[in-house]
């Protein structure tokens, strides 16, 4: 398999899905602005929507949006228990927390990365974000993950959007699930080494 990202984007994801599903695969490298692969070729030739991630299979197909590919992750590593059994009650309170990560809080962090939109527009969304925040840490409590004491697929995509929230010096301090389940994700060690291989470990 290929995985195509750009470092830190929503890719990071399903990159922290693979390395803990234990899956073979091979990192193509974007550049979105560009829309251009390392070696020069056209990324709208693997993907026509232009964005990250997209998941080459070996059969030659080729899978995008985020939610969709780490649930194909998680269920071609069944055994790593990365997202609850098939047609479980587990399965579909994963997915509903999968559709929430996906709709109510990826598409509300989109503003704050667009230049063109003024301070007033981002507070606005801002303010939107720390509602969601606040959903998901009550969420969280008496809990280590999302669906529970199990870490899922689902957990690889929020930590994705709490490194946004850093990136965008969003206020989550007064979260404490929040913050301390943001510290028990970056430990894991195949997170560590996704944000290895991607370039984005902090200096020491």
């Amino acid at each position: 398999m290929k995985l195509y990202y750009s470092p830190g984007a929503c890719s990071l994801s399903p990159h922290i899905a693979l390395l803990e599903a234990g899956l073979p695969y091979d990192l193509v490298k974007v550049d979105l602005r560009a829309k251009k692969l390392e070696n020069g070729d056209d990324f709208l030739a693997v993907n026509p929507k232009g964005q990250v991630p997209a998941l080459g299979l070996d059969t030659g197909k080729v899978v995008t949006e985020g939610p969709i590919i780490v649930q194909m992750i998680a269920d071609k590593a069944a055994g790593k228990n990365l997202a609850p059994a098939r047609d479980s009650e587990e399965r579909y309170e994963f997915l509903e927390i999968l559709n929430f990560l996906t709709s109510e809080l990826h598409k509300n962090f989109s503003p704050l990365f667009n230049p063109t939109f003024s301070d007033e527009v981002k507070g606005f969304f801002r303010d939107r974000l720390t509602g969601k925040f606040k959903y998901l840490d009550g969420r969280l409590a008496g809990h280590d993950y999302l669906t529970g004491s199990n870490f899922s697929v689902a957990d690889g995509y929020l930590f994705t959007m709490l490194r946004w929230a850093d990136a965008h010096k969003l206020d989550l301090s007064m979260f404490k699930n929040l913050m301390a389940y943001k510290e028990r994700v970056a430990a894991r060690p195949k997170v560590q080494e996704a944000l290895e291989k991607e370039g984005l470990m902090k200096a020491a």
